[in-house]
């Protein structure tokens, strides 16, 4: 039997991937190089500092800053992300996410963000669902990022219940993968790419029935 619902933010609640990738796109621009759409899958779910890194070293500059230069070059890329989140509104929640979260909410579910967006709080407020979230994990207090299970594991702890009794919602394989390795049931929300060892694989949450995965 679940007890507790852990969604991860981009791509399951909202869709802010893509002014992700203008952003970093914006950003690897500036400095000589270009990045596509298929290299930015490599970036979902991934933090900002690793998702520089991998930026720097597709195009051969992993060593050529220092870890001030990055960590300036990731608060410009942060800030130029944030302005394109303003326009931000209930309408930009992914089809059949609130009408889910009604229903786990209804079933007195609770419910957890597990994302590696330090900007989640701000977003979960423009989307004006923050209040309904019992818990956000501040990704800035973590050891590791996606596919490691830390923040997946933290945030059952916070709704209260093992990571066993909780049903993960993922669009992201590194999500996935961290969904997994700490016992989760995994919920992959496909878009493009195939989600391996989702236990479930869906397009939009309205797909699902919350009685039906409470006994999962």
């Amino acid at each position: 039997m679940k007890k507790g619902f852990v969604f991860d933010l981009d791509g399951v609640i909202t869709d802010t991937a893509k002014l992700h990738y203008v952003a970093w796109k914006d950003l690897a621009a500036m400095l000589g190089i270009e990045i596509d759409l298929a290299f930015n899958e490599q970036l979902k779910g991934v933090g900002r500092m690793d998702s520089l890194e991998k930026i720097l070293a597709y195009g051969g500059k992993k060593d050529d800053l220092s870890l001030a230069q990055k960590e300036t070059l990731a608060e410009e890329k942060n800030n130029h992300y944030v302005e394109l989140l303003q326009d931000l509104a209930p309408k930009d929640l992914l089809p059949g996410f609130k009408e889910f979260l009604d229903s786990a909410k209804a079933h007195h579910i609770p419910c957890a963000v597990a994302s590696a967006s330090k900007n989640a709080p701000f977003i979960l407020k423009k989307l004006e669902v923050f209040t309904e979230f019992d818990a956000i994990v501040d990704p800035a207090t973590l050891a590791k990022g996606k596919p490691d299970p830390e923040i997946f594991i933290r945030a059952a702890q916070a709704i209260h219940i093992a990571p066993e009794e909780a049903v993960g919602f993922e669009d992201a394989q590194a999500g996935i993968e961290g969904i997994k390795a700490c016992g989760m049931f995994a919920v992959g929300v496909e878009t493009t790419e195939p989600l391996h060892q989702a236990d479930l694989r869906v397009k939009q949450l309205n797909e699902l029935s919350v009685e039906e995965l409470l006994q999962k």
